[in-house]
């Protein structure tokens, strides 16, 4: 009996074996995969995947300003190049809604908490992208730096501060109404006071949260909202984060395959590759992620000791119902 379940255990195993080397067979006569996504610094993810697997990764950088008009005009038009999406939750949704993204759970996906898991199937998140305020190291000194959100309405930082524009950059309006609803403030009327007050210190607005680190590292202003993953991507540029008693707010990324994709074997494969423990331990040590994974942490100061959650989910009319807010406020 006991050699019958063993011999059935090594047939289970080398009949998944086969099975993948059969889906490995199919990705590599599809010849590619191609990535959209607005993450930055995932080349080495790119390279590894090219490497372990023989399939050429293409990787197209589009801004999350920009991501939705490209990825919808792509897919109206029957054009849409890409195999697999990448963005935060929040453009991820509208492009489920608009039918561009396929349904795909991946073997990997159940390393990650339940409720990074689309509940019907399309998309998996995988990190939040946790913003902090930054700041230039060599304007600020670190006795000087904000200590909490409040400080950003300080008349002392006036003409001082970068961030994306709150009027069309998703992420940072989600960010925004989080603050809010997250209780960082006592109430309505305070979280109010404190969007005036930060408007009226005049900030630089970028279109998103990848310029801003550029800004600050070239001491074009002193202090910024941005994520503390470019004190890893852009090192040594002279940047430091704080870390806020509030905790760390952010949108939740997440990865899905577009629907019908050209290279559907190849796609699945870069899915399963990109959820796994050695790509996610690629995107903590070398891009500075938060990854959902426990024990993939990045290497910035003290971010052992950092509270990160994740930001609710805005539907796209909310979206547009706060970019107005916020035009009405930063007016420009």
């Amino acid at each position: 009996m006991r050699t019958l379940v063993l011999l059935l255990l090594l047939a289970g195993l080398l009949g998944a074996q086969a099975q993948g080397n059969e889906r490995l067979r199919a990705a590599q006569n599809e010849g590619k995969v191609v990535f959209y996504a607005n993450i930055t610094g995932v080349e080495p993810v790119m390279e590894t995947f090219q490497k372990k697997h023989g399939i050429k990764a293409e990787y197209v950088r589009i801004s999350t300003d920009k991501f939705i008009p490209t990825v919808l005009t792509e897919h109206r038009a029957r054009k849409l190049q890409a195999d697999v999406l990448q963005a935060p939750l929040p453009v991820m949704e509208i492009l489920k809604k608009e039918g561009v993204v396929g349904r795909y759970v991946s073997p990997q996906s159940f390393g990650y908490p339940t409720w990074a898991r689309d509940p019907e199937g399309f998309y998996q998140v995988f990190a939040i992208e946790y913003i902090a305020i930054l700041y230039n190291t060599r304007l600020v000194k670190p006795e000087e730096a904000p200590t909490s959100y409040r400080d950003l309405a300080d008349p002392r930082w006036r003409g001082k501060i970068v961030m994306p524009d709150p009027t069309s950059h998703p992420t940072t309006i989600a960010w925004l109404v989080g603050l809010r609803e997250n209780r960082v403030f006592a109430n309505d009327e305070e979280w109010m006071t404190w969007l005036r007050g930060l408007a009226a210190n005049n900030p630089m607005f970028v279109a998103s949260l990848g310029p801003t680190p550029d800004v600050l590292a070239r001491g074009e202003r002193a202090i910024g909202i941005s994520m503390p993953k470019y004190l890893v991507t852009k090192a040594p540029a002279p940047l430091m984060w704080v870390n806020t008693p509030e905790g760390l707010f952010g949108s939740p990324r997440a990865i899905a395959l577009v629907q019908n994709p050209a290279r559907p074997n190849a796609a699945r494969l870069f899915v399963d590759f990109w959820l796994s423990r050695e790509a996610q331990g690629i995107l903590a040590e070398q891009v500075g992620e938060y990854t959902l994974l426990r024990g993939t942490l990045p290497p910035i100061p003290e971010i052992s000791r950092a509270t990160v959650r994740p930001v609710r989910d805005l539907s796209d009319e909310e979206l547009s119902r706060w970019s107005q807010v916020f035009s009405r406020i930063f007016r420009r």
